[in-house]
């Protein structure tokens, strides 16, 4: 059994910061529909690991996979791409 050590990573806009050095990151990414195939926008809300402390709601972030560090957090800030408007 192999472990894999690849990071994943998503893109995705900041929604809640009111916490320490934790944000919400909502990506939202498109499926087909398994009948119709027409593509439907869907999201997921990720909590991500901010150690600075300086993510803005608003802002485009890229979060990559890391190791649990508490019980919904398995993700960390990478860059902010875009700050909020």
């Amino acid at each position: 059994m192999s472990i894999s050590t690849e990071k994943i990573s998503r893109i995705g806009n900041v929604v809640s910061n009111s916490m320490e050095k934790s944000v919400v990151v909502q990506v939202t990414y498109l499926v087909a529909h398994k009948l119709y195939k027409k593509r439907i926008r869907k999201s997921s809300k990720f909590m991500a690991h901010d150690e600075k402390n300086i993510c803005e709601v608003g802002d485009k972030v890229k979060i990559v996979s890391t190791k649990p560090l508490s019980k919904r957090k398995r993700w960390e800030v990478a860059e902010i791409i875009q700050k909020r408007k």
